[in-house]
């Protein structure tokens, strides 16, 4: 056998050993916990052949605590590369089974390597978290190192899309990190993300909860919101993320990838969705299935802050994000968390060149002791200032209610839109009829022989001179009063028009956001 064979030979029975992780038994473990190995997870989600794997040999520096005497395969972490629909991502994948997944700081580095690289090319990078935090034998390194991620997911905000997946525990500092991404992806049962585990709880405030209250799947999905997408699997996981990057661009300087246009295909009639009684409910997401190509939409956050619904949609085979009141929850008021998830979205969808579509039906800000306390004022603001930043096409479709600071709020022609339109349904006003009529009308209606017929008249003597959308379009502040049929193809044309807005700002470091 020739020197360059010999080599080869060891190359291979070195790769093979890497790939073993922390060898047959932890495997078996991780598959026992029914989950994926690390690089079991990034060749599902690739296209098939396409993973490149680096730093496969990359050794830690430890040398307390006996750690000078044990070999990490890797490090604990898979860095690589390969494709999506053909297209170049970055990826890492955590290896519990590999010193529990734990981060050291050549761990780090790895990471930080392959976000670096994934910057310089423009790419996005994809997160797969799977670890028990911190190494603690290698003390402060290990906090340098998560100090050093959490610095480049910031330079990479806005750059390109950073997508995480939690796929086992994230503890402690760690969930930082995904926390600063653009997406957050959890499964049932295998995802577990928390600051402080279960068992320092009970230590110090006496408290017995599992962790799967603490910071389960559901928990973040529903209650927290630090999850956009949740999965019962990890392949429907997987499938997910796939469907998500057929959406959004690869970088800032791009637009999303063009598809053939199809017309929608829901068998719905956008007329007889939305009732005429403004009181009486309906889901704001058939409305949008009705607008869109092939009645296909992305919700974005579905099980959280439900008042509002945000997503992904396509309008002639172009990506457009949805914001939409939702009337089926607390009338689709604002509200803090709802004010939180529509910002955030729309300041997505600015920083990757998505124009922005606004359905609005809502009555105001939701009203009451719990809001005001939790800071609604602030949270509220949220919205006022990433419609106002956002220099994306941004278009608003007034289906009913629009009262108050809610009608200034979505997306308001005062706030920067582009083009709003009303369908006749639309009531706008500072409140709505009935309550304004009680307030304007009270001594009218107080002095009357039948208060009640008094009231309906004011109510309708309100209506016709304030609450209704030809009053705003008088003004100008409404481009159109349209018919609901017509809706599609005014925001196809608005859309192309204005395919190449430009807006110029004050020159500025940055601005403030009510954070």
């Amino acid at each position: 056998m020739t020197d360059l064979n010999k080599n080869i030979q060891t190359l291979r029975q070195k790769k093979a050993v890497a790939e073993m992780g922390g060898g047959e038994a932890a495997i078996e473990k991780q598959v026992a916990m029914g989950k994926l190995t690390a690089r079991e997870r990034i060749l599902a989600l690739l296209d098939a052949h396409s993973f490149h794997e680096y730093d496969m040999f990359v050794k830690h520096d430890g040398r307390d605590f006996g750690m000078d005497k044990k070999d990490f395969p890797g490090d604990g972490v898979v860095t690589g590369t390969g494709t999506i629909f053909g297209a170049p991502v970055c990826i890492y994948a955590q290896d519990f089974t590999v010193a529990g997944g734990s981060l050291g700081l050549q761990h780090a580095r790895k990471i930080t390597k392959i976000m670096d690289h994934a910057l310089k090319m423009r790419c996005p990078i994809i997160g797969i978290n799977d670890s028990g935090g911190a190494r603690i034998q290698e003390g402060v390194q290990a906090l340098a190192g998560y100090g050093e991620i959490f610095y480049r997911n910031t330079l990479a905000s806005g750059v390109i899309p950073q997508i995480s997946l939690i796929l086992g525990p994230c503890a402690g500092g760690a969930v930082y990190s995904p926390a600063l991404t653009d997406f957050v992806f959890v499964v049932e049962n295998i995802s577990k993300m928390f600051i402080t585990g279960p068992n320092v709880i009970k230590t110090v405030l006496g408290e017995d909860i599992s962790m799967e209250d603490l910071g389960g799947a559901r928990v973040h999905a529903e209650i927290t919101g630090n999850a956009h997408f949740y999965a019962c699997s990890e392949q429907e996981c997987f499938e997910q993320i796939k469907r998500l990057v057929h959406f959004i661009p690869w970088n800032n300087t791009e637009r999303s990838k063009s598809v053939p246009p199809k017309e929608p295909c829901v068998r719905l009639n956008i007329e007889d969705v939305v009732p005429s009684d403004p009181r009486q409910p309906y889901d704001v997401r058939d409305v949008i299935r009705c607008i869109v190509d092939a009645s296909d939409f992305l919700e974005v956050q579905q099980l959280w802050a439900a008042n509002i619904v945000v997503g992904f949609g396509r309008m002639h085979g172009e990506t457009v994000g949805f914001v939409a009141n939702q009337p089926m929850v607390l009338a689709g008021v604002l509200d803090c968390d709802s004010s939180d998830k529509a910002a955030r979205f729309i300041r997505f969808c600015d920083s990757f060149n998505i124009p922005i579509i606004t359905l609005e039906d809502m009555p105001g800000y939701l009203p009451g002791v719990d809001q005001e306390h939790a800071g609604v004022i602030r949270h509220g603001a949220k919205v006022l200032y990433a419609y106002s930043e956002a220099t994306v096409p941004k278009i608003t479709v007034i289906l009913r209610k629009a009262y108050g600071g809610g009608y200034i709020a979505m997306n308001s022609r005062h706030l920067g839109a582009d083009f709003m339109f009303a369908w006749p349904s639309a009531e706008i006003a500072v409140m709505g009829p009935e309550g304004a009529a009680n307030i304007i009308f009270r001594k009218e209606i107080m002095e009357a022989e039948d208060e009640d017929a008094m009231r309906r008249e004011k109510v309708g003597e309100y209506i016709e001179k304030f609450a209704n959308p030809f009053v705003a379009a008088s003004k100008g502040f409404i481009d159109s009063v349209i018919e609901p049929k017509e809706t599609r193809a005014l925001l196809l044309h608005a859309l192309e028009v204005s395919v190449l807005k430009e807006e110029f700002r004050p020159a500025k470091k940055h601005g403030l956001p009510p954070f």
